[in-house]
């Protein structure tokens, strides 16, 4: 099988930034990064300005649908138009999110993503697993987690669930206050999935226990948790406060003010930050009435609101996040392939496959031109978006 060879433009490897470079794609996989070579044995090369940038494609942990469709549809036809459309935002993989509803629907949520990663390889961007946001959340903060069907921590409930998924249970975000919910952390660890504290109202010292169980990541930063004050620190204070925690960000300008981010880039640093969406169906869609867990969410100005006022998700894309991120503070593109890429393979185990430009890896990534804007994503080898197409 011969390669493809994309050339000249800059490379962002995993240690080295290589001007007028050259990547090296065969089979999928990545077979070589650095400067430009001979030709030899490619039977198509891929000429690029050397004003644009090659980078990793990115990973959204946290995104319940797009275009439509929603991961708690149920449906093949719902995950094949979310797979589809994440490319043109620059995402190659995610985790499928689900939110808290009755059981019988959750159970049909996790048992369909279960037989699409059986299923052959499909295209566009791959489920990497399930991001089980809730039940196990506070009332308190439930957000726009519907109050009727949250449920109290079982260890019992989350292995049916993780039985159902066929093991695709990656990320659980859970209050760790509620009776219950250290027991839970403790099996996460132990069977290496990604304890999240999120939809929380714990004090700074019940948080510090959570961590001290097993949490190891905080979802979305600043929402739907117990904030900062000077004589209780509370979630926010004890996840900016321990720096081996990573933590989602959602920067689309209405969940986070611009000072936060920075607040949360000088403490966290690149190396513990995610930048997610946490979109839900109506993104890519125009303004108008949706629905997110059972409930009307209405789509206006850049914002999805429930009919009380109170946000629920966002219709923020993942190239806008990096837009608004490189505004918002002093980062580089090396931080965000750090918080776009890197720190997500590693939280879930797949770095050895995703998440930087190096041989052997997944070939997933994507071509920024001289603005930073997304001209074309590559996932697992395959062109999933090209800007002139559409």
């Amino acid at each position: 099988m011969d390669s493809v060879v994309f050339r000249g433009a800059t490379v962002y490897g995993p240690d080295q930034t290589i001007p007028n470079g050259e990547l090296r794609i065969r089979g999928g996989r990545i077979e070589s990064v650095g400067p430009q070579r001979d030709r030899s044995g490619s039977n198509k090369v891929v000429e690029l300005p050397p004003t644009y940038s090659i980078l990793p494609g990115m990973i959204d942990m946290h995104i319940h649908g797009t275009s439509g469709a929603d991961t708690m549809d149920g449906t093949p036809e719902a995950l094949q138009r979310i797979t589809s459309a994440l490319p043109r935002e620059g995402t190659t993989a995610f985790l499928a999110t689900t939110i808290t509803q009755s059981e019988s629907s959750i159970d049909e949520a996790l048992i369909n993503i279960a037989r699409w990663r059986q299923a052959p390889e499909q295209e566009g961007a791959e489920i990497l697993g399930v991001h089980l946001e809730g039940p196990f959340l506070s009332h308190k903060r439930a957000g726009a987690q519907p109050l009727d069907a949250i449920l109290p921590p079982s260890l019992e409930r989350f292995q049916r669930w993780q039985n159902l998924s066929n093991d695709s249970i990656r990320l659980v975000t859970l209050a760790p206050e509620l009776p219950g919910a250290l027991e839970l952390i403790q099996y996460l660890k132990k069977t290496g999935v990604v304890a999240s504290i999120g939809h929380s109202d714990a004090t700074y010292d019940e948080t510090v226990q959570g961590f001290q169980s097993g949490v190891t990541h905080a979802t979305h930063l600043f929402n739907g948790m117990r904030g900062l004050h000077h004589r209780e620190p509370g979630v926010v204070g004890a996840v900016l406060l321990h720096p081996e925690v990573y933590a989602e960000l959602i920067v689309d300008g209405f969940h986070s003010r611009p000072e936060m981010i920075r607040l949360a880039f000088q403490c966290k640093s690149e190396r513990r930050l995610v930048l997610i969406t946490d979109a839900m169906r109506a993104k890519c869609m125009p303004e108008g009435t949706y629905e997110l867990g059972g409930q009307e969410v209405r789509v206006q100005d850049g914002q999805a609101l429930l009919p009380n006022g109170t946000l629920a998700g966002s219709i923020l894309r993942m190239c806008d996040a990096v837009q608004n991120m490189l505004q918002y503070t002093d980062c580089t593109l090396r931080h965000i392939i750090a918080m776009t890429a890197e720190n997500p393979s590693r939280e879930l185990g797949v770095d050895h496959r995703k998440g930087s430009l190096a041989p052997g890896k997944d070939a997933d990534f994507i071509v920024l031109d001289e603005n930073l804007e997304l001209v074309m994503t590559y996932c697992r080898g395959k062109q999933s978006y090209h800007r002139e197409e559409g």
